[in-house]
């Protein structure tokens, strides 16, 4: 595998929870079914900020100083989301649980697993965003959208150098697999989190809408 296979691999066998994530579903189990723009802009700024936690961490303590300066870079792009979003707030922001995406990237350890964790992460979030675009779209916010639209171009850059530092990182067969497997990881931990909280809503998750 390499650089270039990547990205089409993680899409390919992640199609369906992709998919899924991708659907109107997604911002009301974000929301927990309240579907007001305060309830977007805070479950928006819960996810930035534990972003720029978990990046942080990784710039922090990761094996090669391309991955801490890359991370570093990260962790204050998505700071700066976070204020951004929270700016859009009518009351201050205490951020609430980490989502769980999170929790399972900051389990990640090696470089290689790290930087396709945050692959797969991206390519989640990359759905969200889309979503909280056509949200405010349809609230006749197009300043707003516009805002979301912005956010989601920069996941565009990420995955860019995230590429870009995934082959340098990989070093040999092993690498990739372990890259590969946390981008998987990522993606089937955020559809989990989708899949039980419209579960627990009484909500089927599987058909897309």
């Amino acid at each position: 595998m390499n650089a270039d296979e990547f990205l089409d691999t993680v899409r390919d066998e992640n199609e369906t929870a992709l998919s899924r994530l991708g659907s109107s579903k997604s911002l009301y189990a974000e929301t927990e079914g309240e579907m007001e723009p305060e309830t977007v802009f805070r479950a928006a700024a819960d996810a930035e900020y534990a972003a720029s936690e978990t990046f942080q961490q990784w710039a922090d303590d990761a094996d090669a100083e391309s991955v801490r300066e890359t991370f570093a870079d990260f962790a204050d792009q998505e700071s700066d989301h976070y204020e951004q979003v929270v700016g859009k707030l009518d009351d201050d922001h205490e951020p609430t649980e980490v989502p769980a995406v999170h929790d399972y990237l900051r389990e990640l350890d090696a470089d290689a697993a790290r930087v396709g964790g945050f692959l797969g992460r991206t390519l989640a979030s990359e759905k969200s965003k889309e979503q909280m675009v056509g949200f405010f779209v349809g609230q006749a916010d197009p300043q707003t959208a516009q805002l979301f639209r912005d956010l989601g171009g920069d996941l565009d850059g990420q995955l860019e150098r995230g590429t870009e530092l995934l082959a340098e990182v990989c070093d040999g067969d092993d690498d990739w697999d372990a890259a590969l497997e946390a981008a998987s990881g990522a993606i089937g931990t955020a559809y989990d989190e989708y899949t039980e909280t419209l579960e627990g809503m009484g909500v089927n998750p599987k058909p897309v809408c």
